[in-house]
C-alpha cells in the first residue's frame, strides 16, 4: 500500500510531466501553423507542374527521355521519410511498417533488389539494425528544413538513377490531411509517372502556342518537377509530424489531468483513513485511562 508521501510525490511528478506535455503541445501548434502554410502554398505548384509535364510529354519523349522510359525493374530505391524525434503517436511506427511491408511483400517477394534511403533518424535507426540495404541516411533535416535539403536528396537520387544504379525510385511519406489525420503515400518518383488522360480531356485542352518550343519547355520543367516533388514530400511529412505531435501531447495532457484527479482522490481517501485511525486511537486511549481510574 502506497503511503501518503508516495502518493504526494507521484502527484507532483505527474503535474511536472503535464507542464512539459502542455508546453510541447503549444510549441507544436505554433510550428504547425507555419508548416501548414508552407505545404498549402507548395501543393498547387507541385500538382500543376506535374500536370504540365503530362500534357507536354509526347510518345517520342516517353520512348527516348531517360526520366520517362519504363524499363525492366531490378533495383529499386525506397526513400523512407520519417521524423528525427518521437513523442508523436504512431506517426513513425505507421510509416516504418508500411515501408517494411512494401519492401518485403512487393519488392523482395518479386525478386527485386531494394535499397533504402533513410530521411529522418527513426527510419535510419530501424532499417540500420535490421537486414536491409541502407544506402544513405539524412538525419536532422527537419530541425531547420529548407529547400537545399530537397536539392541534396534530388541530386543524389537523379545522379544514381542516371547511372542506372536504380531502375525505379519510390518515396514513402506521410501526407498532411489535418491536425489529427495523416495519410501514408507510396509515390513513384522515377521514372516520372505520366498522368493518364482520356481522349475527351485531350480534346478539351486549349491549343497553346509555345515559345521557344514545347520540347525546350518540357526539358526545362523536368528538373523543376523532380525538385518540387521531393520538397513537397518533406513539407508534407514535417506538417504531418507536427500535427501528430500536437495531438499526442494534447492527449497526454488530458490523461495527466485525469491521473492527477484520480491520485488526489486516492490521497484524500488515505488521508481521511489515517485521520480516522488517529482519532480512534486517541478515543481508545482516553477510554482506557478513564476505565483504569
Amino acid at each position: 500500500m502506497a503511503t501518503l508521501r508516495d502518493i504526494k510525490r507521484r502527484i507532483v511528478g505527474v503535474k511536472n510531466t503535464q507542464k512539459i506535455t502542455r508546453a510541447m503541445k503549444m510549441i507544436s501548434a505554433a510550428k504547425l501553423r507555419r508548416a501548414q502554410s508552407r505545404i498549402v502554398n507548395a501543393r498547387p505548384y507541385a500538382n500543376k507542374i506535374s500536370e504540365m509535364l503530362s500534357n507536354l510529354a509526347t510518345e517520342e519523349d516517353m520512348a527516348t527521355n531517360p526520366f520517362f522510359i519504363q524499363k525492366e525493374v531490378k533495383n529499386v530505391a525506397v526513400v523512407v521519410v520519417t521524423a528525427d524525434r518521437g513523442l508523436c503517436g504512431a506517426f513513425n511506427n505507421n510509416i516504418i511498417k508500411e515501408a517494411a511491408r512494401y519492401i518485403d511483400e512487393e519488392l523482395n517477394a518479386e525478386g527485386l533488389n531494394a535499397f533504402v534511403y533513410c530521411v529522418g533518424k527513426k527510419s535510419a535507426d530501424y532499417f540500420s539494425r535490421r537486414n536491409y540495404n541502407v544506402i544513405e541516411k539524412d538525419i536532422g533535416l527537419f530541425s531547420s528544413l529548407d529547400y537545399s535539403s530537397a536539392l541534396k536528396i534530388t541530386d543524389s537520387l537523379v545522379s544514381e538513377f542516371s547511372k542506372e544504379t536504380y531502375d525505379k525510385v519510390v518515396i514513402i511519406y506521410n501526407e498532411f490531411i489535418s491536425m489529427i489525420r495523416q495519410k501514408i503515400q507510396v509515390q513513384q518518383f522515377l521514372p516520372i509517372p505520366v498522368l493518364s488522360s482520356t481522349e475527351e480531356k485531350q480534346v478539351q485542352q486549349p491549343n497553346y502556342i509555345f515559345e521557344p518550343d514545347s520540347g525546350s519547355i518540357f526539358n526545362f520543367l523536368i528538373p523543376k518537377h523532380l525538385k518540387a516533388q521531393v520538397w513537397r514530400s518533406l513539407l508534407e511529412s514535417n506538417a504531418a509530424e507536427l500535427g501528430a505531435r500536437m495531438t499526442a501531447m494534447d492527449n497526454a495532457t488530458t490523461n495527466a489531468q485525469e491521473m492527477i484527479r484520480s491520485l488526489n482522490l486516492t490521497y484524500n481517501k488515505e488521508r481521511q483513513a489515517a485521520i480516522t485511525k488517529e482519532i480512534l486511537e486517541i478515543v481508545s486511549g482516553a477510554n482506557a485511562l478513564k476505565a483504569s481510574s
